[in-house]
Order: C-alpha cells, then structure tokens, then sequence
C-alpha cells in the first residue's frame, strides 16, 4: 500500500533513533511489515540489516566492511581479533555470523553460449512421481532431448531411469530428429558417466558403444555448471508447465502419443529463442538438413542379465516369473528384455519369449511350455511304471517288447499289467506273463485271463480291488476289529424271549 512521505520519515526515524525492528514499526503504524522494509530499503537500508537486533558489534561495524572490502578472503577469527584490540567484548561464534552476512560475494558472469545448427544437443532424465501398473508402483521419468539451436524438443517417458531406457530415449530422438548431432551434452548421471576426477572421465561402456554407432560425440557439464546444459533445464521446466500438468491419460504408451503430439505441436509452434521471426519448427526444418544421417542398421537396445531357473519351469525377471522351456530347468539362461518383449535363450538357442509384463507378482505361461511339462509328467510315470513291472515281473520287459513290435500302445499295456500286479501279486504276475508268452501272445488280455483261471483253479473267488483316498492307503492298515458280545447278548437275550 502506498505511504505519505510523513509516514516514511518516520519508519526511517524509529529504525535509525529507536532502533525498532520492521515488525515493531509496523505494528505501531498498523501499515503491513513488507511496506516498512520497502520504505527502509528505499532509503539505503541494506535488506540483511532489516532482520538484525541492536548488537555490540555495531560500532565496530565500519572495521569489519572495510576490512572485508579490502581483503575479501580474510579469516572471521582474524578479524575478531582486530575489534577486540578496539575494545570488543563480544564471542567469536555470534561474530563470526555478523561477518558472514557482510562478506562480499562475488557473482560470477556467464557468457551466452551459441551453437550452430546440426552442432549439438542436451540431454537429462526428469522426474514426474510414480504411476500404478497393476499391483505394481513404477517410477516415472521423462528422457529429454533438446536441439541446441533451433530447440526442437523429443520427450518420451519411461518406467524406471535403467541405462537400457536411457540408451532407447536415444534411439528414439534419433529416430524422430532422423539425424543425429554431433555432440551431447549430459549431466553427470550414472547412465552417461561412472566415474570422475576433475577431467578425467570413464563413461559409461554401454553409452560409448551407442556413441560409435551412431557417430556422436558424449561430453558431460562440468560439475555445478548447470549453464551449460540451460536449454534442456529450460525444457524440461516447459515440459512441466505446458504438457504434464493437468494431463488424463490410460496408460504408457498413451501417454507417449500425446508427448509425441505435443511435440511437433504446441512445443514446435513456440518462437524460437535463437531467431524470434520464426518458430521452433522452421528453425528444426533448416536445422534437420545438418545433422549427421543415421546409420543403416538401428542399435539394438536391451536389457541383458543372467538367471538361474529353479525346479519349477519359470525364470524371474523384473518381480514377474515367465515359463520357459521344461528342459532347461535347474540350468542359468540368458534373459534380455526391452519394453515390449522378454526373450530367454540358452546356449545361443531362445527357449522362450513373452510379452513384457510392468506389473509385479504375475505368472507368464506359454501354453506349448506347460503341454510339453506335461509330457515329460506323463513320460516321467511310465518309465516309473516300466521299472516297477520289470522289477516285480522280469518277463514283462519281454511281453512290452512284442506288444511294440505289433503296434500296441506300451502306455496302456504297461497300465493294465500294473492294474494286475496290484491285484494278484508279482509271483502270479510273473507266472501268467510266463504262460502267455509261451502261447504265442502280448496281450494283456491273455494274462489277465490266465490269472483268473489259476485263481479259479485253487477255488478263491476274484480279488476286490478297493480305491482308497491317498490319506488313507498311506495311513497303517491295522485295524483292531470291533467285539460282537454285544451281538451275542442281543441273540441270546431273543432266545430267552
């Protein structure tokens, strides 16, 4: 609120001859506290001493600033130590603050850094919180990619800042620039720089191998330099305000339609800084002819690691399990994924490959996995059978051996014969498959036949075969029969009737 020149004399009167603070005057004049600091930096208060209480270092103030104005580096201790010869009584601590306040700092100048077309382009990730994929919380993060010049924006969003992300955000401005620039410039993420010692560098392998390919040169900013990389800082704020903000969408890839829309829409439509008579698209256009052509072959971006499948068919990769092929079960495959698919080989052969899933928890099957799981089941219980006959009837192996050279199924042979085991015991087993070998036959028919009539012969009837729940035929089969008194109680007590 604006002040008469009467009210402003005396703001400046109680700050300078009271030694009131600005919330005191104002609450005394009942004007608002930022009117009284306006009207008291209008009049060459500086700002910090507006926040000050009256201190003993005040007459000492005028050897403490012309001190620091002629020797700007000077310890606060050193000069502590001068105004305690002058007569001050003050600790060094709350001295030391007062200098902190007071000494010069200096403001470093920045030149405007030009480039010319084609030259370069500024690349960094930015954060944009996390989103929900089924049970699953991804981070979401925005690849950048900035033209130095003509400021032509590529934006697309991953789910997560992997290298294999970083290394496909290129690819794909590449791919939507069709040219590459010669330089880039990075910040000193772990995607473009491992280490580094003043100007000593390791970057990256994976990002050297994507800068040979497509014939770039990767330079990182300084550190604390964040000028250098000032267009693409200045992207992504603009990323923020203009398309994020308030913005519906379903999913990933809907998401990134409309950023690929918004950038060869509204962003290419703004002015260009470098030439205010055209637009980010014309300057792109003029641009675009100079950048370096892409090679014939696109580099091939994918996630490569190392896992062991365990006993059952399926490899975990990325909170998610995928079948994979049964016979490489117990055995360690090579997983490559990108964002669409995942692929799983071993020995160089691919033994399985699902569409990626983002989401955590879930089971990926492939049908042909679980038919051929289920074969090896079904393989798995006739070899058992197969043993278990030749071991309780040596002339089985003789029998299935003619039963296949006729064309007879082994499988339903080798049940039936089990069947019979069951029922009449190895010795008679062994004794008919004997006898019907003999006879000039393989069926299973003919020795159940004759272990009927061996049966017959001896005068005990047919075996009861019993199917029993698992619980049961492998609990104790002793039984303590139940008393029948009761019932010759119950007969003899009639008898008496």
């Amino acid at each position: 609120m604006p002040i008469t020149k009467e009210t402003e004399a005396e703001i400046i009167r109680l700050f300078h001859a009271e030694r009131w603070l600005p919330h005191t005057i104002a609450r005394q004049l009942h004007i608002h506290h930022s009117t009284v600091k306006r009207a008291l930096q209008r009049n060459g208060i500086e700002p910090q001493r507006l926040h000050l209480r009256t201190s003993i270092a005040d007459p000492y103030m005028g050897v403490i600033k012309s001190t620091l104005e002629k020797y700007p580096r000077i310890t606060a201790r050193r000069i502590w130590e001068m105004v305690r010869t002058r007569g001050y009584k003050g600790g060094y601590d709350h001295f030391a603050d007062i200098v902190a306040r007071y000494r010069p700092r200096p403001v470093e100048a920045f030149m405007r850094l030009r480039t010319l077309p084609g030259e370069q382009a500024q690349v960094d990730w930015a954060h944009f919180g996390t989103f929900k994929v089924g049970d699953a919380e991804r981070r979401l993060l925005a690849f950048v990619m900035v033209l130095s010049w003509s400021r032509q924006i590529f934006l697309r969003f991953y789910p997560g800042a992997s290298t294999t992300n970083f290394l496909n955000g290129h690819v794909e401005a590449f791919n939507f620039f069709n040219g590459v620039p010669r330089e880039i410039l990075f910040d000193n993420l772990k995607s473009a720089v491992l280490e580094r010692a003043g100007s000593a560098i390791r970057f990256n392998p994976d990002l050297l191998e994507l800068a040979a390919h497509y014939r770039f040169a990767p330079k990182p900013v300084a550190p604390a330099r964040g000028n250098e990389k000032g267009r693409v800082e200045r992207a992504i704020q603009y990323v923020r305000t203009s398309f994020f903000t308030a913005r519906q969408w379903t999913d990933l890839d809907d998401l990134n339609k409309q950023a690929l829309d918004w950038c060869t829409g509204i962003a290419a439509e703004r002015r260009c800084p470098e030439d205010k008579s055209k637009t980010v698209a014309q300057a792109y256009r003029e641009e675009q002819s100079l950048l370096l052509s892409l090679p014939a072959n696109p580099f091939y971006t994918r996630e490569r690691v190392e896992a062991r499948v365990g006993k059952s068919p399926y490899v975990r990769f990325d909170l998610n399990d995928y079948s994979v092929s049964p016979h490489v079960v117990g055995k360690t495959v090579t997983v490559m994924a990108d964002l669409n698919t995942v692929t799983v080989s071993y020995q160089g052969s691919v033994v399985a490959e699902h569409q990626r899933c983002f989401d955590k928890g879930r089971q990926l099957e492939d049908g042909d996995h679980i038919a051929a799981l289920a074969d090896q089941k079904r393989a798995g219980r006739k070899h058992r059978g197969f043993d278990e006959l030749h071991h309780a009837a040596p002339s089985a192996k003789a029998l299935l051996k003619a039963t296949a050279l006729r064309g007879a199924s082994l499988g339903i042979v080798t049940k039936n014969l089990l069947h019979l085991l069951h029922l009449y015991g190895a010795a008679e087993l062994e004794i008919a498959i004997q006898e019907t070998l003999s006879c000039g036959s393989s069926h299973h028919s003919t020795v159940r036949q004759v272990l009927e009539q061996r049966r017959k012969n001896k005068g005990l009837a047919p075996p009861i075969h019993l199917s029993l729940p698992s619980h049961i035929s492998a609990a104790s089969t002793n039984i303590k029969p139940h008393s029948l008194a009761a019932y010759d109680n119950l007969t003899d007590k009639t008898k008496g009737d």
